[in-house]
């Protein structure tokens, strides 16, 4: 067991120590604030305050894991091992900066509740993040630095028995729209068709017509195709599926059609299903808990996995709604524009809610690459999207983390827009699996 020495225990730092010791490292440890019984203490310990103690590992304590309330911080940077980090401390500490209170600034997303700029979707933006500011987005520092920790404690302790993290691969799809042209009414059918006239989108036109007539599968079908994946790589899928009311960024199949609720309940079988709160739901939590109940009602079962369409997220009010709403795993945690680690991890993660400084029941799911990302934000070639996937995987691999990737049923579809993403994603596949 590692003893730590605290000068006072806090909601703050018994999340961090939890954080690193027991979820990251899987190490027996315990919190004391007992000068006497830490000085006498023969095994593997470490002091976290202004001044070592005796011989113990010892990291100078900056102020935010003694705090409450959120203020304007200081994050100046310092350089170790050639990479720019912040939270810097005195000579005497084994650390020239706090990697504890590091990782609860992005852990807790101290950052995004400071004053900030949203983008036109109301997000915070990753060109704000301190991550991106000092370079370390595509990194997962904070599994990083646990390791770390360890490895000064195993210099000058010894080995240590563990249970830490293992290397898992977890496919996510969100389904914000079932089929492009089926399903949707005759209304919204004839509308697109006068639409695609109006604006002299002929091949859409007629591509739209001959689906109709069911003279030409419906583009994002592709439910087939990701089931042949999954029995071909041995995978376990979760879909998150769109069921809001019909507005500008909710354009789903109506929830009451058959033919969805049947698509449900059948990707339910090979895989996990979660609710996709739509764009409205996002300032109404009436609105959220009843296309949780739709889906409920749908599958026969309590809903619990969420990921926000649009990535929108707001904090702390999003999850403070999904956790009213007894949603218990959330998988939004990543960036629309870019990939890497909005949090600094690469392993899920309790949510701290800041407001009321409390560890929550929510898990966090964090991901580290979507295929709108690639395509839409970075403007990635389908050719060239290996060479930006496989770097991520690979940091994940060392830190034994979870690779979480965000893919949609009409990325499979091969037509015009996404011509070339099907072998991109079993690209990935082969990349992550192994």
């Amino acid at each position: 067991m590692v003893l730590i020495y605290v000068s006072r225990i806090t909601s703050r730092n018994n999340f961090i120590f939890k954080l690193f010791f027991k979820e990251i490292l899987g190490l027996p440890y315990q919190l004391t604030t007992q000068i006497e019984s830490f000085t006498q203490y023969q095994g593997p310990k470490l002091s976290y305050c202004r001044t070592a103690l005796c011989d113990e590992l010892f990291f100078s304590a900056t102020g935010l894991l003694f705090e409450t309330g959120i203020v304007v911080q200081e994050t100046e940077p310092v350089i170790y091992q050639g990479k720019r980090y912040f939270y810097p401390t005195h000579r005497s500490s084994s650390l020239p900066f706090d990697p504890f209170a590091a990782a609860f600034f992005l852990v807790s997303r101290y950052e995004e509740y400071l004053p900030h700029i949203k983008d036109q979707h109301g997000r915070f933006s990753s060109s704000q993040s301190l991550a991106v500011l000092y370079g370390f987005i595509e990194e997962p520092v904070v599994n990083q630095w646990a390791l770390l920790v360890l490895e000064l404690l195993e210099k000058k302790y010894g080995t240590l028995k563990r249970q830490g993290l293992t290397y898992r691969f977890e496919p996510t799809i969100d389904i914000d729209n079932a089929w492009a042209f089926q399903h949707k009414g005759f209304i919204r059918a004839g509308a697109g068709l006068i639409g695609d006239l109006i604006n002299l989108k002929i091949r859409h036109f007629f591509e739209r017509l001959f689906v109709l007539l069911h003279l030409r599968n419906d583009p994002y079908d592709t439910y087939e195709y990701q089931l042949s994946l999954t029995e071909k790589y041995g995978l376990s899928p979760i879909y998150f599926f769109l069921l809001g009311d019909f507005s500008t960024y909710d354009r789903n199949v109506p929830y009451q059609n058959k033919q969805f609720q049947s698509l449900i309940k059948y990707l339910d079988d090979i895989g996990k299903v979660g609710i996709h709160p739509s764009y409205a739901s996002n300032g109404s939590v009436l609105q959220l808990k009843k296309e949780i109940s739709r889906l409920s009602f749908i599958l026969h079962r309590e809903i619990r996995l969420s990921r926000q369409h649009f990535l929108k997220l707001s904090l702390p009010e999003t999850y403070q709604r999904l956790v009213d709403c007894d949603i218990t795993d959330d998988y939004t945690m990543g960036y629309a524009d870019r990939v890497g680690f909005r949090a600094g991890m690469a392993s899920p993660f309790f949510f701290y809610d800041l407001d009321l400084e409390i560890e929550t029941s929510l898990k966090i799911h964090p991901f580290a690459v979507m295929d709108g990302t690639l395509k839409d934000y970075m403007r990635i070639q389908p050719e060239n999207a290996l060479s930006v996937i496989r770097p991520i995987i690979e940091q994940i691999k060392k830190v034994n983390g979870t690779f979480i990737s965000v893919w949609h049923n009409e990325s499979f579809a091969e037509n015009e827009r996404w011509r070339g993403w099907r072998k991109v994603y079993e690209d990935l596949i082969l990349e992550a699996r192994t």
